[in-house]
């Protein structure tokens, strides 16, 4: 009996005897893996399908095929999620515990090659983009020494507080003139899970505390119900299995300006992935290698090939699954896997889908807030170790925060530009890498007299 507990307990840490395997490499238990893999679905799903959501309603798609789209962009995240987890040889992969989401840094110009090209140009030029990201992913991560802290942080923290809104939207509602917006009875109830998730987490060590954003999910969940807030008959509607359509729009076409345009995002998507993955390697103490970054880099390229022949949308690390691994403390990449696992099983059964996004409103976005609070702290933890004294470091911050602030607090604000600085201007976080590399680059690289 004592040999059977000391292997299952090994097994639970990691295979082998304590200290052999870096905390991000050790399996635990199948019930651990099981609850907070579906814990890090939970967190990314919504912000996952409201890409194709958003993109759907921009590009005019019925409704049918907006949920061809969802059911798309889940079984593509899945796979990347897989890949980034557990790898491929030294082709794929950054071994990290991350999940793979599509990025909102895609939606502008998608919607604009829609417009002006039609859906084929769309996933045509995606998968040229997933094309070039694989060939310049390797080349790419040999800059990473030009996103230290100040970069990276900057980055992170602009990725969490421009999150914020989706989360308030979610609790008060979008639409500020409806008769239930901001609703007492919907801001008590997201109170209510965000109390409970603190409560848990001051509460419990180990497994409970982990879990402390899944029960917060179920608990408000249950509350919802009778406030009317919980309708899940829609759900039985949904078929039980399908899988995407490749090519659903048919052939792909290639318009030379639609492909320069996908590939500027896919470097947009490199830049906010590699500050996601320093970020998770700050966290979980793994060291990350040029070559780590590459293959990291490459499934984010892969994902536009898959994107493009599946009707989704490239993938970056996704920030709300940051702010879990760092809450939870919880640094095995197989548990990610494991997320991805279940990503394509709900990809592959559109009802289980539709269970998942029947989820209330306001309940997922208390989440949401919680979840996006901790990646801006990631970020301000990232920034906590730059020289600050006798250097320029508080300045490019605070400059980068401030460019990456103004399409949040100012939407259309860059609605006159033309469409290729759109994509680069439109969006908070692209905002904020630029500026932050580029005054990075002016001040700590270029040569330069000062008087």
């Amino acid at each position: 009996m004592t040999g059977t507990g000391t292997q299952a307990a090994e097994r639970d840490e990691g295979a082998g005897p304590a200290g052999e395997r870096h905390p991000v490499d050790q399996v635990p238990s199948l019930g651990r893996l099981l609850a907070l893999g579906i814990q890090h679905v939970l967190v990314m799903y919504t912000g996952s399908i409201a890409v194709p959501l958003l993109f759907g309603s921009a590009a005019g798609l019925p409704h049918d095929t907006v949920a061809l789209l969802i059911d798309a962009d889940l079984l593509v995240a899945g796979v990347v999620t897989v890949l980034q987890s557990v790898g491929v040889g030294r082709v794929l992969g950054v071994r990290l515990p991350v999940v793979a989401g599509a990025g909102f840094s895609a939606i502008t110009p998608m919607v604009l090659i829609s417009q002006q090209y039609g859906m084929p140009a769309v996933y045509g030029s995606m998968l040229a983009a997933g094309v070039f990201g694989m060939l310049v992913a390797a080349p790419f991560a040999r800059l990473v020494r030009f996103f230290p802290p100040v970069v990276g942080g900057s980055v992170i923290i602009v990725i969490g507080l421009s999150l914020l809104g989706v989360g308030t939207d979610m609790v008060a509602g979008e639409d500020a003139s409806a008769p239930g917006y901001a609703a007492p009875s919907r801001l008590l109830l997201a109170a209510g899970v965000i109390v409970l998730i603190v409560v848990m987490m001051r509460l419990f060590r180990g497994f409970l505390g982990q879990v402390a954003v899944l029960a917060g999910l179920l608990a408000g969940t249950a509350a919802a119900v009778p406030l009317g807030y919980a309708d899940f008959s829609a759900s039985g509607d949904a078929d039980w299995f399908g899988t995407p359509q490749p090519f659903f729009f048919g052939a792909p076409e290639f318009p030379l300006a639609a492909v320069v345009s996908m590939c500027v995002v896919m470097l947009v998507i490199f830049t906010e992935s590699t500050a996601s993955m320093l970020a998770v390697a700050e966290m979980t103490g793994k060291t990350l290698t040029t070559g780590d970054l590459g293959r990291g880099l490459a499934a984010d390229g892969a994902s536009g090939v898959l994107a493009g022949a599946m009707n989704s949308f490239p993938d970056t690390v996704f920030a709300e699954n940051l702010g879990l691994v760092e809450m939870t403390r919880t640094r095995s990449r197989w548990i990610t896997a494991v997320a991805g696992v279940i990503l394509i099983v709900v990809g592959c059964v559109p009802r289980l889908g539709s269970l998942v996004a029947a989820l209330p409103d306001p309940v997922v976005g208390a989440a949401a807030l919680v979840m996006f609070a901790m990646v801006a702290g990631v970020g301000i933890r990232m920034v906590k170790d730059v020289d600050f004294d006798g250097t320029p470091n508080l300045l490019i911050i605070a400059i980068s925060l401030a460019v990456g602030m103004v399409p949040v607090m100012a939407p259309h604000i860059y609605d006159g530009l033309p469409d290729s600085l759109r994509i680069v201007f439109g969006n908070a976080i692209t905002c904020t890498a630029v500026c932050a590399f580029v005054l990075n680059l002016l001040f700590h690289h270029l040569p330069t007299r000062r008087r």
